[in-house]
């Protein structure tokens, strides 16, 4: 038997990680601090003109006249129904669709994904418009009245919703297996309803909950479809008010910004990571 002498190879030796330049380092602050000016300075400049209502003085005069208009609650309130109305047709379309397709049809995925980027890729002036030449005349009149519009707007920013609603729906599916869940729900005699209702749902409620943000938010904004449709909404109003106004424009731009980063911001809240203390 023959034993081998061959010198045992030492440890590479661990070299240590140089830190990055300076230059470079620098270079890195300046980009931050120009994107910071390039975003911050316009919110700045708004902010100090809509204080100037009371001239020689800061107040905030000009928000206590939008929010006692009563255009400003109608308007405000009816695009928060459009929203929440948005938000379940949406949900009540992508979700069952989204399991149908990760269960049983998982090669229909690319198909499902374009046809849901599709609002990305066709502009909403576009989109409102084959809107009205479709349902604007017999035997689909959804344009005569204010209350047929008004579902006809609803229908379309669901649409607009698709993006972003199917990929939270999708990645919600994907963290989780499917495929059990559903097995054992119909071993104890579930149907497809209460798999939906009672399964599905509560797992992904953080992915509905940030698709139901971002459509929100996106609703809240919205202009040109309900402008094209008559819509009474928060978005025809602060561009109405652009053509009478002078300080509220700037309040009402800040106040419609302050609404949409709170619920970014509530989706990075919902969404972050939590760990688990283990003992």
């Amino acid at each position: 038997m023959t034993i081998s002498t061959a010198p045992v190879q030492a440890d590479a030796e661990v070299l240590p990680v140089e830190p990055p330049a300076g230059g470079n380092r620098l270079f890195a602050w300046l980009v931050v601090a120009a994107g910071a000016v390039y975003f911050l300075l316009p919110l700045v400049t708004t902010g100090y003109w809509s204080l100037r209502a009371v001239k020689d003085t800061f107040g905030f005069e000009a928000y206590r006249r939008v929010f006692a208009d009563p255009a400003f609650v109608r308007s405000f309130s009816e695009s928060v129904v459009n929203a929440i109305a948005a938000i379940v047709l949406s949900l009540l379309i992508i979700v069952p669709t989204a399991y149908w397709v990760t269960l049983r049809l998982p090669r229909l995925r690319p198909v499902v994904e374009f046809i849901t980027l599709l609002p990305f890729v066709i502009p909403a002036v576009v989109l409102v418009f084959g809107l009205i030449r479709m349902y604007g005349r017999p035997p689909l009149l959804l344009t005569r009245t204010y209350d047929s519009s008004r579902v006809l707007l609803v229908c379309a920013y669901a649409a607009l919703s698709f993006p972003y609603m199917y990929r939270s729906v999708d990645n919600g599916l994907r963290a989780m297996d499917v495929r059990t869940l559903t097995e054992a729900a119909q071993s104890l005699g579930a149907s497809w309803a209460t798999i939906l209702r009672r399964v599905i749902f509560p797992n992904l409620r953080v992915a509905l909950l940030s698709g139901a943000l971002l459509t929100f938010a996106i609703v809240i904004g919205e202009l040109t479809v309900a402008l094209f449709l008559a819509q009474q909404t928060f978005g025809p109003f602060m561009a109405n008010l652009t053509r009478s106004k002078v300080y509220e424009p700037a309040a009402m731009a800040l106040v419609a910004f302050a609404i949409t980063w709170a619920a970014l911001g509530l989706i990075a809240f919902l969404t972050r990571p939590r760990h688990k203390v283990t003992r």
